[in-house]
């Protein structure tokens, strides 16, 4: 074997290059744990699934909206360690670890979030399809201290298209939810 190509892994085995520590997952199911929404979920997933699969299939937590698939819509928005991020790019064996909140774990109980009593009053959906993803960028917008103006709104919160057009509703809850959440 040329010294100048490295060895190929095979399941189970690592390439005699790679240090002692690292490990190779899959193929097959592996155990994880993930905590959601504050409570610790055991799941057997292949390497593969995203963490919006993992959400919606696994954990039936379906208010994480698969659109794109890509990364461009928004609809599959959660908070990880409270940062908001597209959980179609990211695979759940990622997230161990991790805190990760959905549109379910944001309200305490039957109390809504004051962002998402905003949404409410303000009317900032109207098929509600894009409605959890654009409410949790928004909690992250605000809790990360980026509200700087309508302005600034707008431009972070491009990553959440609503296809009904409710954008100027929208503007209108986030800037009243983070005068609540204040």
């Amino acid at each position: 074997m040329d010294s100048a190509i490295p060895e190929l892994a095979t399941a189970g085995t690592l390439p005699s290059a790679a240090p002692a520590a690292a490990s190779i997952l899959g193929p097959g199911e592996v155990q994880i744990e993930l905590e959601v929404n504050g409570e610790r979920h055991e799941l057997s997933v292949e390497p593969r699934v995203t963490l919006l699969d993992a959400l919606r299939e696994r954990l039936k937590l379906t208010g994480t909206k698969k659109g794109c698939d890509q990364g461009t819509c928004g609809a599959c928005t959660v908070l990880v360690n409270d940062r908001a991020i597209d959980s179609c790019l990211t695979l759940a064996v990622m997230h161990v670890g991790d805190r990760i909140t959905t549109i379910e774990g944001l309200a305490s109980g039957e109390q809504l979030h004051p962002m998402q009593a905003a949404f409410v009053e303000h009317d900032g959906f109207q098929c509600g399809y894009c409605t959890p993803g654009q409410v949790l960028s928004a909690v992250a917008l605000v809790r990360e201290g980026r509200m700087t103006g309508d302005d600034a709104i707008r431009e972070q919160m491009s990553g959440n298209i609503c296809r009904c057009g409710a954008y100027e509703n929208i503007l209108a809850a986030v800037r009243d939810g983070a005068r609540r959440m204040a």
